[in-house]
Formats: C-alpha cells, structure tokens, sequence
C-alpha cells in the first residue's frame, strides 16, 4: 500500500502580499523524499483567494443592532443617525469656510454700524454707517466703537489685527483693542511685544478675569491672528443658568480651554450674571484711541448651536 503524505497545516496571513511566498513556505516544510502536497497548495490557493476576496466586500455604512448611546436616542454607529452636512473648508489656513459670515474682507465695512457723536464727541444711541476708513483693505480703528448689524451668540470667531511699533503709550494705552461677544464679554487685543500690563489685560484673556495661558503674540508690526470659540450662556426666560465659555487661540497657539467667563466685562471692579440678559446681541469691537490707530483684517465667523 502506497504511504499517504501527511497533511502540512498552515495559517494564512491576509495581510500577506504574496500569495506564492506562503505557497512556497509550505512546499520547503516537506521533506526531499516525499511527494509534494500538490492537492493541499491547489485548496490552500482557493482558500487564499477566498479570503482576499472577502477583504473587497464593502465595509459596513453603520449598524441598527447597537445599543443606544446614553443621554442621547442614537445607537452606536446609527445607520439612520443624520450625517452632517459637507462644508467647503477654505483653501488657506485662516480664510473663511463656505459657510461662514463675512463681516470684513477689505471691501466694505457694511457689515457694521457706529453711533452717532454729540457735538462734545460723545456717543449717542443713533446707530449710523460704520465710520471706520478702509485703507489698503484694512480697516482703520479710528472714531469710536462698532458693533455688527447682526446679532449672535455661540460662534467660531476669526479676526487678524495690527499695531504699529512706534505706537504712543504703554500698558493699556498701546496697541489697545478688544472684541466684545454680545456686546458683553470681552477677549483683549493689545500690544503685548515688550509692554508690560496687568495679566489679565493681555492679549488672549478674558478681560479682568482670566489671563492668557502663554503671551503668544508676534512683534509689534506684524499681523496678529484670533480663533476663538464662543460659547454663549444657557438661558430660562432672560436669566443665566450656565456660564459662557471661550476657547482662545493667538497666532495658532490655545491660550484658553473652554474657560469659564464670569460674568459681563467690567474695569477695576468683578463681576457676575446678575440681572437680565439677550439669548443673542451684537459684536462689538473696541476703539481704544490709539494712535496711530489699529489696523484689522479678514473678519468671519461661523454660528455654533
């Protein structure tokens, strides 16, 4: 009777990238005098290409057999959960996306109004025509504040400023702007390349509340950048029941982390949410009379649920 060669079991690897190196593995582990296994590399081949195969099936677009994610009425990679929809992102880095609102983009200060002056130059409450000069697609901080037409409140927020070096004063009094979210909360810019100030007065704070986690600004001439997120507070009725919050990049570099803000925007004094307050207000952007004046750019954001 002729002598059965033994059967030779080997595990395929399906990350393997050749089939004949696993087919020739198998054939070196017989020995010289025996036959070789020419039966099992056919199946060992039929069983290799199966597997591949099985690797082209599409993957899975979601599931109905998860469980359901707490706090929400989604399972677990929902097939019927809504995707977001696609936005366009901007080709270069700090340029708006598709669906972002354009407030300045060296055009047109359309997007703003300032109030009216008395004849001893003091505001009014009549809001008129934005009266800041647009210069070389800059816009010149120069003749009060202004305040957007629209009115927001949770946001993706992109401003880009400038001060010049040979800017008169120090401390609070140089290179001195702000961005007020809702008209209330302030986060600070200023001129903070060797020039000494309050912590919680520098660029990257929230005004008379929390510092900066670093001084991250650039040299005075050059183009500063914000990314903030705004975070606005939960409302019943017209009264704060959770905080506003403020996530701060300066020039790329995080200098808040979802930082709780106290209340509105005070001087020398502290502040809280006593009293009452809008679900959503204007921006409002400080003219700190500084001369020369501040210079701003590119100005966007994105409303946030």
């Amino acid at each position: 009777m002729a002598r059965r060669s033994p059967l030779f079991l080997l595990p395929v690897d399906d990350s393997s990238t050749s089939l004949l190196a696993t087919l020739a593995k198998l054939a070196r582990l017989c020995p010289p005098s025996m036959k070789k296994p020419t039966s099992l590399l056919f199946v060992l081949a039929l069983s290799s290409t199966a597997a591949f195969a099985a690797d082209d099936k599409p993957s899975p677009i979601g599931y109905s057999d998860t469980p359901i994610i707490p706090g929400t009425q989604w399972k677990v990679h929902d097939i019927d959960r809504p995707r977001p929809e696609a936005v366009k992102p901007a080709d270069k880095l700090g340029q708006p996306p598709a669906d972002a609102i354009i407030l300045f983009d060296g055009k047109n200060a359309d997007a703003f109004v300032s109030k009216k002056l008395d004849e001893k130059g003091k505001p009014t409450k009549e809001m008129i025509p934005c009266v800041w000069k647009i210069d070389n697609g800059e816009l010149v901080v120069e003749g009060g504040d202004s305040w957007t037409k629209e009115s927001f409140a949770s946001c993706q927020y992109h401003i880009e400023w400038k001060s010049e070096p040979h800017t008169k004063g120090n401390s609070q009094k140089k290179g001195n702007s702000g961005t007020f979210f809702m008209d209330l909360y302030e986060c600070q810019m200023l001129d903070c390349d060797n020039n000494p100030t309050y912590a919680d007065g520098m660029t990257g704070c929230i005004y008379g509340q929390t510092p900066p986690l670093v001084n991250a600004v650039k040299k005075s001439g050059e183009w500063q950048t914000y990314d903030i997120i705004f975070t606005a507070p939960k409302l019943e009725g017209d009264k704060v029941v959770e905080p506003a919050y403020v996530t701060t990049f300066v020039n790329g570099v995080c200098v808040q982390v979802h930082t709780k803000i106290m209340g509105p925007t005070k001087h020398k004094n502290v502040t809280d949410y006593s009293g009452s307050f809008p679900a959503a207000a204007p921006i409002r952007i400080q003219d700190h009379k500084n001369d020369p004046p501040v210079r701003l750019r590119n100005i966007w954001l994105r409303k946030l649920p």
